[in-house]
């Protein structure tokens, strides 16, 4: 019986160390990365449907790199939702580098035309703009970092055809 129980604990710390390399498959507890909003493209401006592409940029402050399997967002301009969906594309961001991404996005602001078209009435004054949402780090179980930016945008400088 002794045996046994001895043969069962060897058993559990050799598979238990052997499961140390796979760390990297996980999360890890390092600085959070931040992503930033660069710009907005618009591709396509129809009446009832628009079509957006966000450049998006991950800064990753960490000595590893960073997989990022996906993003939850929302982006708000002046209160008005612009856009909420996932993005599921993967990417790796290398220790302390930047990686650019760029998230197609299609909405209808009908609904909201009016303050749209006031806002865009005056391209050299500041709107502000809320992000918010979760970006997916890790391979397995990794983690969710949450994200929230304000800040104001110039839409002469920011929207781009």
């Amino acid at each position: 019986m002794a045996s046994r129980t001895l043969r069962w604990i060897t058993v559990c710390l050799c598979i238990g160390a052997g499961l140390g390399g796979c760390a990297s498959w996980f999360g890890d507890d390092g600085k959070d990365p931040e992503v930033h909003l660069l710009s907005v493209q618009v591709v396509k401006a129809k009446l009832l449907q628009q079509e957006f592409v966000l450049h998006f940029r991950i800064d990753n402050p960490n000595d590893d790199s960073l997989t990022v399997s996906g993003l939850r967002y929302r982006v708000y301009l002046a209160g008005i939702l612009l856009a909420d969906d996932e993005y599921d594309q993967w990417l790796s961001v290398d220790g302390h580098a930047s990686e650019p991404f760029d998230v197609p996005v299609r909405t209808n602001l009908w609904q909201h035309l009016r303050d749209v078209v006031k806002l865009l009435r005056h391209p050299d004054r500041p709107i502000p703009y809320r992000l918010e949402g979760e970006l997916k780090t890790g391979l397995v179980f990794g983690r969710d970092v949450v994200l929230r930016r304000t800040g104001e945008v110039v839409p002469g400088e920011l929207i781009h055809k």
